[in-house]
């Protein structure tokens, strides 16, 4: 971490007051940070937020004014500080930042210069940079929502979002039900980072309650804004501004979606989209079909680990990792959005999976994309909205060039392919278009070859051809002379210092210092002492240093290459307008490149995997079975020292389409029933899957029940998270959904826990009949196959066991069981959770170990003497019918027995069927004991 900037503020009296003078944020959601020219402050609470977050401790902040009154809490970060904290506070935090700024000389002369919000990176993208906004894992997408929940049962809900680096608004209007599962698979779908919501003072609107809790769920920042922004009053008038068509937007059909329309209204107000006039004419309006894409609640996304997680190691441990071999960030982005939209419609899913298989056949085409082609294809839609907000300038205008150049060559590696199966396809998705957008940028290749020096790039130059202009032309004549100079006194000083001009010594235009010279580290102890050379910097490449002569060359260069850039600056204005015309042809050519690099990347994963995948067989919605042999979970297998064994998956209607799952603890059984979900998602979205062989059928949505996660921090128990999302399930599937869940019923009571568990089990069979998936340790619930024969099935996670050593206590001698795990699925019921064994893999004490065993057994007897009572009543033994006499003459006859036998079997090593059997020879040899009326009572029970 960069050394902390010194807190040094001009007028301490006048900030202070100034900044409390700031009207304090709605919530504590909003960090305010100011910008001090080369380092960055932020004060009071959010300093003291800034330090726990960033510095990890208190002992950075300073206190601005008098100590004696308290002063203001403060704290400095340098550059690199501010821009990680950025990164962290919008990515994972979900803050709002305000970036505040001088406005002159005066007192308290500040004002705000930039805001951004996890949804609305515009104002703060160059400070993101490549790792932040560039390269993230999706877009950051922003929602606005409006609900109408007169009726008692339906909801109707309208929303508008955006991507703010995109522009696009897309609108949707549905009904939902009482939980907003609609709501939920839509965020998810589109991968929301914020969403604003109607303002509610008195936090008593339930629906808006919901809206807040479901936002929460999937780690969406949640924004406030009046009930007035919903509006539709100029909504249309705006749009009619927006929109690229010059037709007016009362004529679009979206514009009847009243709801959806109030959204779009707030979102438009939020972004303050209408008062940037390059946006005018620029933006196109689409309706998204919710049902066009298989549905995920974010129990499901988790439970799939479809995203990284906060703290996943490797890359591998999400799907998004494991399949993102995607070599631009435009191909990144889009890979997001599709594992978040699985397809529904079979002939999309197979026209991709031709595509994957094209180049998972063709090696040579697939390593000649990645490495060679799409590796060198930058941000097109980031580059395409520098040209859009007047930002760019010659180098942008350069890579856009260097895309257009290597068009050609994406064109040839199609066109070479041989197999004609492939290649009508290929042509069909990217040749020809590949093809069609080349030829649009010809004409900007020849401006760019025409008008700008291509030969200067080397030396990172973006100028115009000096033969361009005859100004120009003598500018650059003088401009050569002085590098030539320079080269001249690179050779002095090299001899001067006997220093290898080649390996030791380098000439270098350094940001800061200009025309400079550079010495390793090692070598540069030959210019101390010496007046001649005057040291720079001392950096990590290397110590920096000049002479008098080179600094009087490095002014005239720089004054010369001001002046050229002035003279070319008309020019310049010239070839950026141009190339700005073309940024729809750049947009449209984003969306190409990003599905091809997504298809690469499926088939690179495809065939890196440990064993290859393969290209699943698909069945119609609502027809068909799910059969997989040998399947894998593709993220578990990739882990380190981890070997995995495969199993047979069979969902097969009227047959098999419930299955219920028992066995050991980490036996295997969460792994099961979660890579069939993987293989499913992954199928739809038209990646091959990890199987030898596969068959599936086109599931509508994928429904989860597992663990808890973080609920309780959020004031929810672990059965009350649990109730909520079964809730959800069973409120959201259809005869065609995907059920998956993984224990039920485990925070409340053992009868209440079954109960519950046999009825939402039954209620899937017999209601919903759809293909489900339950992991469980209520083995009772096996039952149900029983009754329903013809739709669930009993499997069970093999466990071998054998018996150990012998581990003896005071009072009894019991056998340990080992158990060996073989993470083997089998048709059949376990009737055991091996619980106890679990506890002494991870080292339990033995005491504890030994205790929790004879409890168990214990109540195991209990239930047992239960269950006889229930099931047939036996008779109770009763000495009633007996005289005193007789009773105490049989006591002192059964006494004097036992401890004969105790005396006969103390002492040796006797196996349990022996010392019976001592017993027994006891008892046969007692003619007195045999005539005891009270003993023949006993024995005859």
């Amino acid at each position: 971490m960069s050394s902390r900037p010194d807190l040094r503020v001009d007028d301490e009296v006048g900030f202070i007051r100034f900044f409390h003078s700031l009207p304090t944020p709605d919530n504590n959601e909003t960090i305010r940070v100011f910008d001090r020219g080369e380092w960055y402050s932020s004060h009071g609470g959010d300093a003291e937020f800034i330090a726990r977050t960033v510095y990890k401790t208190t002992s950075v902040l300073r206190n601005l004014g008098r100590s004696e009154t308290g002063g203001l809490p403060s704290v400095t970060m340098s550059v690199t500080v501010f821009r990680n904290f950025l990164r962290e506070a919008l990515f994972r935090l979900n803050k709002r930042i305000e970036i505040w700024g001088s406005a002159g000389t005066g007192k308290g002369n500040w004002k705000l210069v930039k805001q951004a919000s996890p949804g609305n990176l515009q104002d703060v993208e160059d400070e993101l940079g490549s790792v932040g906004a560039l390269s993230m894992e999706s877009a950051p997408i922003i929602m606005s929502v409006k609900i109408s929940a007169r009726a008692a049962e339906a909801r109707h809900v309208g929303v508008c979002f955006a991507d703010a680096s995109v522009r696009e608004l897309g609108v949707s209007e549905f009904l939902d039900n009482d939980v907003y599962s609609n709501f939920e698979s839509l965020v998810i779908q589109l991968g929301v980072k914020e969403c604003l919501v109607t303002m509610d003072t008195t936090r008593k609107d339930v629906e808006l309650g919901k809206i807040r809790a479901i936002a929460d769920t999937c780690g969406i920042a949640i924004s406030e804004r009046p009930a007035a922004d919903f509006g539709v009053r100029d909504i249309e008038q705006d749009l009619t501004r927006l929109l690229r068509d010059e037709l007016s937007a009362g004529t679009l059909p979206q514009t009847e979606l009243k709801l959806a329309m109030g959204s779009a209204s707030a979102l438009i107000k939020y972004l303050g989209v209408m008062s940037d006039p390059t946006n005018f004419g620029q933006y196109q309006l689409y309706q998204h079909d919710l049902s066009q894409f298989m549905k995920l609640d974010a129990s499901a996304l988790r439970a799939l680990n479809l995203m990284p997680g906060p703290r996943d190691g490797s890359k591998s441990m999400s799907l998004f990792g494991l399949l993102n071999h995607c070599k631009t960030p435009v191909g990144s982005r889009l890979l997001a959005q599709w594992l978040k939209q699985p397809l529904m419609d079979l002939a999309e899913i197979e026209q991709r999976q031709q595509l994957v298989e094209a180049f998972v056949v063709n090696t040579e085409l697939r390593q000649t994309m990645q490495e060679e082609h799409l590796r060198a294809i930058p941000d097109l839609y980031r580059l395409a909205k520098r040209f859009q907000r007047r930002q760019a300038n010659l180098e942008d205008v350069v890579r856009v060039y260097q895309v257009a150049i290597r068009l050609p060559g994406f064109v040839s590696a199609l066109d070479d392919l041989m197999d004609e199966q492939y290649q009508s396809p290929l042509e069909k998705e990217y040749t020809s278009k590949l093809r069609g957008h080349s030829d649009s940028l010809a004409k900007l290749e020849e401006m760019v070859e025409t008008t700008v020096d291509l030969d200067a790039l080397e030396n990172h130059e973006f100028i115009i051809k000096p033969e361009f202009d005859e100004s120009l032309r003598i500018i650059r004549k003088k401009l050569d002379k002085l590098r030539y100079d320079m080269d001249v006194e690179h050779r002095r000083v090299s001899k001067d210092l006997n220093q290898d001009m080649e390996k030791k010594l380098f000439l270098e235009n350094h940001r800061v210092h200009g025309w400079c010279f550079r010495l390793t580290r090692t070598e540069a102890g030959c210019i101390r002492n010496k007046k001649e050379y005057q040291e720079c910097s001392t950096q990590k490449n290397g110590v920096y240093f000049t002479t008098s002569t080179m600094q009087s060359l490095r002014r005239e260069h720089d004054q010369l290459s001001s002046n050229y850039n002035r003279t070319q600056a008309g020019l310049v204005n010239e070839v950026v307008s141009v190339t700005t015309s073309y940024c729809p042809v750049l947009e449209q050519l984003a969306g190409v490149l990003a599905h091809l690099d997504v298809i690469v990347s499926f088939a690179h994963a495809s065939v890196h995997a440990p064993s290859g995948y393969i290209r699943p067989k698909m069945h119609p919605r609502g027809t068909g079975n799910t059969v997989l042999k040998e399947a894998r979970h593709p993220c578990m297998e990739m882990q380190d020292d981890i070997s995995f064994i495969t199993n047979d998956v069979s969902l097969i209607r009227d047959e098999s389409s419930f299955l219920i799952i028992t066995g050991p603890n980490m036996g295997g059984k969460s792994t099961y029933i979660r890579q069939i979900g993987v293989i499913a998602l992954m199928a739809q979205t038209g990646c091959f899957v990890p199987c030898t062989e596969a068959e599936l059928t086109i599931f509508d949505c994928i429904l989860a029940r597992v663990g808890a996660s973080d609920s309780q921090l959020k004031g929810v128990s672990t059965f009350m998270a649990e109730m909520l999302e079964t809730s959800n399930i069973l409120k959201s599937a259809t005869s065609d959904s995907l059920i998956i869940i993984d224990e039920l019923g485990r925070g409340t009571s053992t009868y209440d826990g079954f109960g519950l568990a046999w009825a939402i089990s039954e209620h899937i069979v017999t209601e919903i009949r759809c293909f489900g998936l339950f992991a469980t340790h209520f083995h009772e619930l096996t039952a149900l196959a029983d009754r329903y024969p013809k739709a669930v099935q009993n499997l069970h996670v093999v466990a071998f066991i054998g018996d150990g050593t012998e581990a003896a206590t005071e009072t009894e001698t019991k056998k340990k069981r080992q158990v060996t795990l073989l993470y083997r699925v089998e048709p059949g019921i376990c009737d055991q959770s091996f619980g106890i064994h679990v506890a002494e893999l991870v080292r339990f004490p033995d005491k504890v170990v030994n205790m929790a065993r004879q409890k168990a057994e214990e109540l195991e007897d209990f239930s047992t003497a239960e269950n006889n009572g229930d099931t047939a009543q036996e008779p109770v033994p009763s000495l009633d019918k007996y005289s005193q006499e007789e009773v105490e003459e049989g006591s002192s006859l059964l006494k004097e027995m036992l401890l004969k036998w105790k005396t006969e079997i103390e002492g040796k090593d006797l196996t349990a069927e022996q010392k019976r059997q001592a017993m027994r020879d006891l008892v046969n040899g007692d003619a007195k004991l045999q005539a005891n009326k009270v003993f023949q009572g006993i024995t005859a029970l």
